[in-house]
């Protein structure tokens, strides 16, 4: 318990002093702890619960046998795309079959998928926005990487922050540029 001043105890009401037997009070002072478990929706009355960093991997099923030159879309597998509502970083992991270099850039998924309420979308197409440019008239690409060299038969992983963060329907363009056919697995983990 903390001690206060009562305020009627200095004067009365007409400004006469008083002489209290005690001018202190006692104020409760609890810690209550609270804990954020979601929202409601005040419209629909939905729950949505707090989100979460993944902790795992998702792994996409392999592309077999990618021709040198040849690209494919990751995630190909159910669910085909990656929704990044609520995260802001993304690490993505490559596991080709032969080494050596690859291109690799975000786009939009696949057009069976909508972006929020919008549909049909524009599939495959480059992401772009003004995410971290100074002048935020400029539109740039949001990912896009030319030629990485990746080594054969083990995760090569990258992390990608902000820059990707809260895309709604988005998957990952791989051209394979190793010299010769590739198995590619492809993998991401969103971080909140």
């Amino acid at each position: 318990m903390a001690k206060d001043f009562a305020p009627w105890s200095a004067e009365t009401a007409q400004g006469i002093k008083t002489d209290p037997v005690d001018s202190n009070i006692d104020v409760k002072q609890q810690v209550v702890p609270a804990l954020t478990v979601g929202t409601i929706n005040a419209k629909t009355g939905e729950w949505t619960g707090v989100l979460e960093s993944d902790t795992a991997f998702l792994i996409d099923a392999t592309h077999e046998a990618v021709a040198n030159g040849a690209t494919v879309l990751s995630p190909q597998a159910q669910p085909d795309r990656i929704d990044m509502t609520g995260y802001s970083d993304i690490f993505i992991a490559i596991k080709p079959s032969n080494g050596g270099d690859i291109a690799i850039k975000a786009v939009m998924g696949p057009n069976t998928n909508y972006f929020a309420n919008l549909e049909p979308v524009e599939a495959a197409a480059t992401l772009e926005g003004n995410i971290g440019q100074t002048n935020p008239q400029d539109v740039t690409t949001l990912f896009d990487e030319n030629a990485t060299s990746l080594t054969a038969d083990v995760w090569n992983i990258f992390v990608i922050q902000h820059n990707l963060a809260n895309q709604k329907n988005m998957q990952f363009s791989i051209v394979n540029n190793s010299g010769g056919n590739s198995n590619i697995q492809f993998a991401y983990l969103r971080i909140v």
